[in-house]
């Protein structure tokens, strides 16, 4: 009598599985963040497809960094993801198992905190889609945008609220659920590099975009040439400076052969020219920042490049306007714009 009793209390006494306790706070963690990461993603990637021209502005010229919310998500989609997957095999099939007592309260925790967590998640992203809504985007953005929420809703909250439940067709259907969500994923990580380009393309860009720099450099320091000198310097080599500092740029592939040209084309008008070697051309359009608010683009000394109203084919950054391979720019220094510098009192 004794043996059956001790063998009962020792078959169903409360027990706690620290290896299951860790899936749990892994599922958890991965599942709110592969959460996120993919509608940010696809919210990120959706305003770069179809950018409102309310709120943006017509641009030639290279912003790489506007990607930098979509590489974010994309990094965190990537990894999150697949290592969420794994840990939900590992932990359906603990729950197959023999579970304690205080592993059944553990599993009910978490499938409530992930259904309002998710709940959370959900309400936040509808209220900011509904808020852009009444202030006048009825768009084809918002409308999917608004699907995809309710999509991600219902999958994740379905698949919980089916798994408190304890459903003997739960193995199937989660499959069929793992099965969409996978789709998904890959869906909105192959559309957002479609948006953004490849990685080579990326680089391209950077590499671009490190060239229009230098030649702007060159540019400003041409006109400071002629500020101090009254002349165009008849070379590149010219405008070196050791007590000033001021080196000479490269292109990023000048061990490929990729030069920076200068040339006079009238001393007396001030007309030079600038060359270089592009990857890609120039990206061109309309540009719509986060948040609904567009970035001013920086007007200094160095770009003296012409701006225009954003119709009629004209852009901001216009005149850095190239296609791939060898582009000139041709430049007049408008000498009451840039007058000489005053001669130093002896």
């Amino acid at each position: 009598m004794f043996l059956w009793y001790d063998a009962f209390m020792e078959t169903n006494k409360p027990k706690l599985n620290i290896g299951f306790f860790f899936l749990c706070l892994g599922l958890l963690i991965t599942l709110i963040t592969s959460v996120v990461s993919f509608l940010n993603l696809v919210f990120n990637t959706l305003d770069k497809r179809f950018p409102d021209v309310l709120n943006a502005t017509y641009q030639y010229g290279y912003s790489t960094y506007e990607y930098e919310s979509i590489r974010m998500a994309l990094a965190t989609l990537i990894i999150f993801f697949p290592v969420f997957l794994v840990i939900s095999y590992f932990w359906r099939k603990f729950l197959k198992g023999a579970m304690g007592h205080f592993d059944e309260i553990i599993k009910k925790w978490v499938v409530y905190i992930i259904l309002f967590l998710s709940a959370i998640v959900t309400m936040v992203d509808l209220v900011a889609l509904i808020r852009y809504f009444i202030s006048g985007e009825i768009t084809t953005r918002f409308i999917l945008k608004v699907l995809i929420t309710l999509v991600v809703a219902v999958l994740v909250g379905g698949y919980y609220i089916l798994l408190l439940r304890e459903k003997p067709y739960l193995d199937k259907l989660s499959k069929i659920f793992a099965g969409i969500g996978l789709l998904l994923v890959i869906l909105a990580v192959v559309y957002s590099f479609s948006i953004m380009g490849s990685p080579f393309k990326q680089r391209m860009l950077r590499l671009d975009d490190r060239r229009i720099g230098d030649l702007q450099g060159i540019q400003y320091q041409v006109i400071n040439y002629w500020q101090q000198k009254e002349k165009l310097p008849e070379k590149l080599s010219d405008l070196s400076n050791p007590l000033s500092g001021y080196s000479l740029p490269v292109d990023p592939e000048f061990e490929k052969g990729s030069i920076y040209e200068y040339s006079v084309k009238d001393k007396q008008k001030l007309i030079f020219e600038l060359c270089a070697t592009f990857a890609l051309p120039i990206p061109k359009g309309w540009r719509e920042y986060s948040g609904g608010v567009v970035a001013p683009m920086y007007y200094g000394e160095k770009d003296i490049a012409n701006t225009s109203y954003p119709y009629g084919g004209g852009g901001v950054n216009e005149s850095w306007d190239h296609q791939a391979g060898r582009t000139c720019f041709e430049r007049t220094i408008d000498k009451d714009i840039y007058p000489p510098f005053p001669k130093p009192v002896r």
